[in-house]
């Protein structure tokens, strides 16, 4: 038996360790080359581990939600094919070492058969991050997410898995997924008569979701929030942005309302640097940005996210659009960069349509301030003693009042609404 020891690689700089959010393998499945062992998180980053070459797994190591270092043995590998005969005698044990060659023993050279597989010391050149497939009107997937085991069912059932509904994370089908969908005849099962549900589902708070929630309680814990709530007439601005967009060149991107959000928020900030900035309270050192580098908030399938617009400052209202476009397309289709989700200096969160009357939004760690668009709707106001349509929205804004005082708060947000009323001071 020729066996692999594939340990958890390199999976960028400064990171030490990784969550096991989900296995795609267990015991006696055969692997080939790239095919998806697990996911794990670093941060907010969910990363897919490809197999190292083709194989049988032996063992695996860790459970869903248990952390691993850098270095450590994730999957023991029998080796089949090229592989194993690459590998050399048969009682020879190979380990895929993913820290960098200069950081080893040079390995004993052996005879190099053309196309033949990497030795297992240069096992770091394979891809430590395999690309997720885009989802979620990004592109559509070539073929359904499923693990090797699911997908061999399916082959031998003559099933395109496409026409799997599938309930995992991604829309990923299961073994579960697959064995209704036969019970059904091929087909999603129909309605069925109403009756009494005592089930439960525990549900592990693993990967993502815990960073959220570790986020969240350490902002709640160790942050006094207050939230400011204003009124705005967005009637001419919705109008602009309608111009702008019927108006606009092929190349530019359709504008929404964030990138005015935005460019205002630019200029509010050089006038009320308390709210672009972050807040060390162990240090105890308040730290301001004279760049605005915005995060944005963006629900995703596996949660909350906040991409960052860098230096939104030299940024025009059709740049904006695009870095919002990119970055948040790179959040939901987990191919956002570590330096793409970390660095805001203050976030903006929007629901939209679903935004509600007023919000109470939660200021995300270690920043000071957060700005929460609630949605558009149409409102009679009086104008000069007559009584006329409007279309307004509330801007709700929590601020951490050991940094920004109510005032300073009331006076930079009645000056965001100056802004947003009269759109044309925007770009003044």
């Amino acid at each position: 038996m020729t066996k692999l020891v594939f340990k958890l690689p390199d999976l960028g700089e400064g990171i030490v360790e990784a969550e096991i959010v989900e296995w795609h393998v267990k015991v006696g499945d055969i692997v080939k080359e790239d095919d998806n062992l697990c996911d794990v998180m670093t941060d907010k980053a969910t990363v897919e581990i490809p197999a190292p070459q083709d194989g049988t797994v032996l063992s695996i190591t860790g459970e869903p939600g248990d952390i691993i270092s850098v270095g450590a043995e994730l999957v023991t590998l029998e080796l089949t094919g090229a592989a194993a005969e690459l590998a050399g005698k048969e009682t020879e044990e190979t380990k895929a070492d993913p820290l960098p060659a200069e950081e080893k023993p040079a390995p004993a050279p052996i005879p190099e058969p053309a196309a033949a597989a990497p030795e297992p010391s240069a096992a770091p050149a394979a891809p430590a991050v395999a690309p997720a497939p885009k989802r979620d009107g990004v592109v559509a997937p070539v073929r359904a997410l499923a693990s090797p085991a699911v997908r061999r069912r399916a082959a031998e059932a003559g099933v395109d898995l496409i026409q799997v509904p599938g309930t995992g994370p991604h829309g990923r089908v299961t073994r579960d997924d697959f064995e209704d969908f036969l019970a059904g005849g091929g087909r999603v099962s129909g309605g069925r008569a109403k009756t009494k549900l005592t089930g439960t589902n525990e549900i592990k708070v693993i990967g993502l979701r815990r960073k959220i929630a570790e986020k969240m309680q350490t902002a709640k814990r160790h942050i006094p929030h207050f939230t400011y709530v204003e009124e705005v007439d967005v009637t001419e601005l919705e109008a602009l942005r309608q111009y702008l967009n019927e108006n606009r060149l092929p190349n530019q991107p359709k504008l929404t309302l964030l990138p005015f959000l935005m460019q205002a928020l630019v200029k509010v900030l050089r006038d009320f640097p308390e709210l672009n900035a972050t807040y060390d309270d162990e240090a105890g050192v308040i730290t301001r940005y004279e760049g605005a580098h915005m995060g944005i908030a963006t629900q995703t399938d596996n949660g909350l996210m906040v991409p960052v617009v860098w230096h939104t400052e030299v940024l025009d209202i059709w740049e904006s659009a695009g870095e919002v476009a990119r970055v948040s397309q790179a959040a939901r289709g987990n191919t956002a960069k570590m330096d793409e989700l970390t660095g805001s200096s203050i976030t903006i969160t929007s629901l939209g349509a679903l935004g509600g009357i007023v919000s109470t939004p939660v200021i995300n760690h270690p920043e000071v301030a957060i700005i929460g668009i609630n949605k558009m709707q149409e409102k009679l106001v009086m104008e000069g003693g007559a009584v006329v349509q409007r279309l307004v929205m509330n801007i709700s804004t929590s601020c951490d009042h050991r940094v920004v005082d109510g005032f300073v708060a009331a006076q930079a947000i009645q000056s965001y609404k100056a802004l947003l009323e009269h759109p044309a001071t925007i770009f003044m």
